[in-house]
């Protein structure tokens, strides 16, 4: 049973990771003043079947074309980009959320020894407030 948790616990992290990775392409086209639910699907759809179609391999190269509104072949068009700026960003910011989290759950996991003599409640319960 824990197997099958924390192998749901990391699909889980792995599917809203992929959610946040598509707030990039949304905000660009919605920058660009386009519909963004129409684009960032065409490029979804493009991009799976470059993963799962051996004939459709040369679809990864397809972007956002946010000047005509539409989907295309970056390479073709030529837009190439250094991969390595990108990857090491995205790293960063992966680890800057995580350590984030970390930090949450220390300060979620702490819990005070006693209660402050001037908090809110105690006041009302005794008539001060």
């Amino acid at each position: 049973k824990q197997w099958y948790q924390r192998r749901v616990a990391i699909t889980a992290g792995i599917a809203e990771f992929a959610q946040a990775m598509l707030v990039i392409p949304k905000t660009l086209v919605v920058n660009a003043a386009k519909d963004s639910t129409e684009l960032v699907a065409k490029l979804r759809a493009f991009h799976n079947a470059s993963q799962t179609i051996e004939a459709k391999r040369a679809f990864k190269w397809i972007g956002l074309d946010l000047e005509n509104g539409k989907c295309r072949d970056n390479k073709d068009a030529g837009v190439l980009e250094p991969a390595m700026s990108k990857i090491k960003s995205l790293k960063f910011a992966t680890e800057a959320a995580i350590t984030i989290l970390r930090i949450d759950d220390m300060i979620k996991i702490y819990q005070p020894s006693k209660e402050d003599p001037n908090s809110y409640a105690n006041a009302v319960r005794e008539g001060r407030m």
